[in-house]
């Protein structure tokens, strides 16, 4: 029994050796894949607070043509980083656009206007990123109807302050709950990690590939993203 007991613990050991060491290459692959530059060849990063203070130059270094930073999340939230992720990703010739996460249970009026008091409108900017996602902490989400309402109030003020039309990114889950891409007259952001999205009412511009990636310079994982077709579907 002693014998077979032995032999059983050494054949799950190795068994979870085994799955350690697949889900090591699966991670290491994860944090190095980008999608093909010939394929796409604009590709930029996704960066935020949780990305600690970035060296731009190793994010240039790694190939991003641009940058999308997180500056404001609903009527209150701010990222401490913002400005200075700005000033750093401009110094090294990268564009860089403005990511506002957009709360369903908060006014589009008053997320506007936090959003005008925390993001200034810069010459040559990307569009702003509008992030739409299904919050499990927004109870009651509001019908189809009041969001596109309420969601034109939000476009029709950031846009005026910005000189632009936004992009939106909305998820998957979130374009099946409210299929906004066929109704507001945006060029769209899809997200899907490593295979290309096939969900909204037409092509996506531009594509979060994967939020997986590592980059010397910043901290954690960052976002990566491609855009569509060889010019930069970002202006």
């Amino acid at each position: 029994m002693t014998l077979l007991h032995n032999q059983r613990l050494r054949t799950l050991i190795g068994w979870a050796l085994a799955a350690l060491l697949a889900a090591s290459a699966i991670w290491w692959w994860a944090a190095r894949w980008k999608p093909d530059r010939e394929d796409f060849p604009i590709q930029g990063v996704t960066i935020s607070a949780a990305n600690g203070a970035v060296h731009w130059g190793s994010i240039k270094a790694a190939g991003a043509n641009f940058a999308y930073l997180v500056a404001t999340d609903g009527v209150a939230g701010r990222d401490p980083h913002f400005s200075a992720n700005v000033a750093g990703a401009s110094a090294q010739g990268l564009q860089t656009g403005a990511i506002h996460r957009y709360d369903l249970c908060q006014s589009g009026t008053e997320q506007a206007a936090h959003f005008m008091r925390t993001v200034p409108r810069a010459r040559g900017a990307l569009p702003t990123a509008v992030w739409l996602d299904l919050d499990e902490k927004c109870v009651g989400r509001p019908d189809r109807a009041a969001l596109l309402s309420d969601l034109a109030i939000f476009l029709k003020l950031s846009e005026a302050h910005m000189g632009k039309r936004s992009i939106i990114a909305p998820s998957a889950e979130f374009e099946t709950a409210y299929a906004i891409s066929g109704t507001i007259a945006r060029t769209t952001w899809a997200r899907r990690f490593f295979f290309a999205p096939a969900y909204g009412a037409h092509d996506w511009t531009m594509w979060q590939a994967s939020d997986y990636v590592r980059i010397s310079g910043a901290t954690g994982t960052v976002g990566w993203n491609v855009v569509r077709g060889g010019g930069d579907g970002t202006e």
